[in-house]
């Protein structure tokens, strides 16, 4: 109710402005229309001639800043964002303060208005509801990663979520501040039946150890809880939109709603043609104009053009943890600096890592941006506190693609969830109104009816065709896509492959368990073993994003936002290595919805903490915590939804003859069996195994208790050893019957142990020398004459 009141109010304010002062645009004498900013003598273009419009100068959107700027005095409107004093031709006077009559009431220059600390000083004069949500949800709190690193490291041996980068409360209760009626009685279902995983109040994390006095007469449990900490606030929190993160390649961005919403080349160089910007610096936006919707162009001096947030933006955080958006591009991490460039310098750092190229997912090579399939919601949050990503994204992949018998709009609410929520009999259907929220972009037409998200929500731009069963996605880049629709496809027997038919028109368990992804996602970034080591010997020191975050001032900077700024820094310097990694046939396990998902290794933290004085205090930990009932390592493998989509799934063999699907490990587990014992390599005599030199040294060091693989995560008798998810009580390794219906591995054994048993073969008809269609085909014979 607040925040609709408060845009109400800001509507009202912006109506009155635009009825009083012109668009923004003015006919000079020879005809063309042009900004009045470009020679307005008040503006601050004076000095910035040549930069270019923050959006088309005949939007909507530009014509209310410009015409709210004339009554602030400044004819280009650069004040209704920035602040600051145009009338001064100083650049000192310039850029302080700001209009006494600003809309909403900023009172300093400023040089991000995206910044979350001023936000609803400049962008909530007109998206104020926007921005309250944003300030709850995980790109602002980051609730999941924290509370599952913390359960990781074993500091807080629980599933519910107390922590965030900053303190919040939801205050204005559990139903959502956005969404339609059924996405709302949706939710509170689901907050009721969770509350774990939908806190109504959320404290920063603690503060870390702050100097050598903090580890007198700790405890191993105390010390390992205050490296877990200095660790979460060095490595894992720079991407939180209240900080303007990691300075460098491919991580250059702005803060807040410019984190998203500015484009940022990978190199940081400005192209645009403000004068006052230097185009050799780096960490600098390409262009001043924003992206967003498909309306909303980003054009470049050299004639490019585009729309919608390309997921370069998105990657400048999402690099880490399940690495989700360079996946989704293709790309995974390598140790490696091959292939190299010229003059045999080896592959640049891009994100800080160097890459390998594997497979886009198919999305991405139709051109889809991330916006195209998450939604408003899945972005900037509803007004709730979530605390993990299962909880703010409301899509599934039947939304748009249905199921084999049944279109999306005949599914039910909740289809594609199972969360055990009770929700209305009947199809879903369709909707022919936006919710406001929903109108502030491109508004497509509707058509027959927008599709619906499985909680209920209009999903804006996927519109079902006139008098058709056609689905159209309208991309934020101007491409418009026919959606593939699994049930026209069952009709038609359009299928491009029989395996598809079998697999999801023949199996209805694939359809009732599984993730479409399950199968679907080509691979999966396995980042096996991370061994965190956390140095508190003097001098050692890193970032602290949650301290640097804290430190924000009334021009919405922050204490590292400014370039050459180094923010606030920790006592003590977390660093990182790895055992092993791999990209092909991720694991199975189940994720918090109970359905059958991909799981990689989340954070499998095996951690070493070097004290003060340079002692060892804790050497190769890995945290014991409950989970299922059981007690496991903490290095946690977690469900995933990899964005590695492709047309032709993973090969039944892939999972039913495959142990690693099932949990068991690579090859079984037959491998890297001793890392639990202290393992040497030297001269031995053979016949006893002993060492012969006396002087010897411990090449890999013992992970006390670890006698099993990286990618193992249960055993065949049902003992789990590592954590699958730290979030949902539902998540957890395939159960045991499941493991054991799946389980095909030596199927072959049925037929090729009679290999020599000529006379059957001559029954069979066969000469044995089957290629696999005839075999195939052989099996099918077979059984329906066993049938008879």
């Amino acid at each position: 109710m607040k925040s609709s009141m408060f845009r109400i109010a800001k509507i009202a304010f912006i109506t009155a402005m635009l009825s009083t002062f012109a668009f923004g645009a003015v006919e000079h004498s020879k005809g063309k229309t042009e900004m009045a900013a470009v020679e307005g003598g008040d503006s601050c273009i004076k000095c910035h001639k040549g930069i270019e419009s923050i959006r088309d100068e005949k939007s909507d959107m530009m014509q209310q800043i410009v015409a709210m700027g004339q009554g602030l005095g400044d004819t280009a409107g650069c004040v209704v964002c920035h602040g600051g004093n145009p009338e001064d031709g100083t650049v000192a006077g310039a850029h302080k303060g700001a209009p006494k009559a600003h809309a909403g009431g900023l009172s300093e220059f400023v040089r991000d208005p995206g910044s979350m600390w001023i936000a609803d000083k400049t962008c909530g004069i007109c998206h104020a509801d926007t921005v309250e949500n944003t300030m709850k949800s995980l790109m602002m709190t980051e609730a999941g990663k924290i509370q599952g690193n913390m359960h990781t490291w074993g500091t807080y041996n629980t599933k519910k979520v107390q922590y965030a980068n900053y303190d919040v409360k939801d205050e204005d209760g559990k139903t959502p501040a956005w969404g339609t009626k059924v996405y709302k009685d949706y939710m509170v279902k689901m907050i009721d039946k969770y509350p774990d995983q939908f806190p109504t109040e959320l404290k920063q994390l603690p503060l870390p150890p702050s100097g050598p006095e903090d580890f007198v007469g700790k405890s191993e449990e105390e010390i390992g809880a205050m490296a877990s900490i200095t660790y979460q606030r060095s490595d894992c929190q720079r991407c939180h939109i209240g900080v303007r993160g990691r300075k460098g390649r491919g991580d250059w961005r702005g803060m807040g709603c410019s984190a998203c919403h500015m484009p940022y080349g990978n190199e940081g160089i400005y192209e645009g043609g403000d004068p006052t910007i230097d185009k050799k610096e780096h960490g600098h936006m390409l262009v001043h104009m924003m992206q967003g919707s498909r309306e909303a162009k980003v054009k470049t001096p050299s004639g490019m053009e585009f729309s919608g947030i390309h997921p370069e933006t998105c990657n400048s955080c999402h690099n880490r943890g399940k690495r989700i958006g360079v996946s989704y591009v293709g790309l995974m991490e390598q140790p490696y600096g091959s292939p190299l460039q010229a003059g045999g310098k080896s592959q640049s750092k891009h994100h800080g890592k160097r890459y390998k190229h594997i497979k886009e997912d198919l999305h991405f090579e139709a051109g889809m941006t991330c916006q195209d399939c998450h939604t408003s919601v899945d972005m900037h949050g509803d007004g709730t506190l979530f605390g993990t990503t299962l909880g703010q994204v409301e899509i599934e992949c039947s939304d748009c693609h249905g199921t084999n018998d049944k279109y999306p709009w005949e599914l039910k609410i909740g289809y594609g969830e199972k969360f055990g929520i009770d929700t209305p009999e009947g199809p879903r259907g369709m909707t022919n109104e936006l919710p406001y929220f929903m109108t502030q972009g491109t508004v497509y037409d509707k058509q027959d009816g927008y599709l619906l998200s499985t909680r209920g929500n209009p999903l804006g731009n996927v519109v079902k065709h006139k008098g058709s069963n056609k689905v159209t996605v309208h991309l934020a880049s101007g491409k418009d896509l026919e959606v593939p629709l699994l049930k026209y496809k069952a009709e038609t027997s359009s299928w491009k492959s029989k395996n598809a038919d079998v697999a999801m028109g023949k199996i209805q368990a694939h359809m009732d368990n599984l993730e479409c992804y399950a199968c679907h996602s080509d691979w999966a970034p396995q980042c096996y073993g991370c061994h965190v080591k956390v140095d508190y010997t003097p001098g050692k020191s890193k970032i602290d994003w949650i301290a640097s975050g804290s430190t924000n001032f009334k021009n919405g900077e922050t204490s590292e936002s400014v370039l050459g700024t180094k923010g606030k820094k920790l006592f003590g310097k977390p660093s990182e290595t790895r055992s092993y990694l791999r990209w092909e046939d991720p694991i199975l396990g189940i994720n918090g919805e109970g359905l059958v998902t991909p799981v990689i290794p989340g954070c499998q933290v095996t951690f070493t903490v070097i004290g003060p004085d340079g002692k060892t205090l804790i050497l190769n930990k890995q945290a014991r915590v409950s989970d299922n009932g059981q007690t496991v390592a903490g290095t946690d493998m977690a469900p995933v939804q990899p964005h590695t989509s492709g047309r032709k799934a993973r090969s039944c063999e892939s999972c039913h003859s495959n142990p690693k699907a099932l949990g068991y490990g690579i090859n079984d587990g037959q491998f890297i069996q001793k890392q639990g014992e202290d393992l040497y390599m030297d001269l031995q005599d053979l016949r006893t195994k002993k060492f012969v030199p006396a002087n010897k040294t411990v090449q890999m060091k013992a992970i006390p208790g670890m006698d099993y693989d990286w990618s193992q995560i249960v055993t065949r008798d049902g003992k789990q050893l590592q954590t699958v998810g730290s979030h949902w009580p539902d998540s957890r390794p395939l159960d045991q019957d499941m493991r054991e219906n799946m389980e095909k591995t030596g199927l072959c054994m049925g037929c090729h142990q009679n290999m020599k048993n000529d006379e059957l073969w001559e029954k069979v008809n066969t000469d044995k020398k089957l290629n696999v269609t005839e075999h195939i085909n052989k099996m099918h014979e077979l059984i329906n004459k066993a049938a008879k």
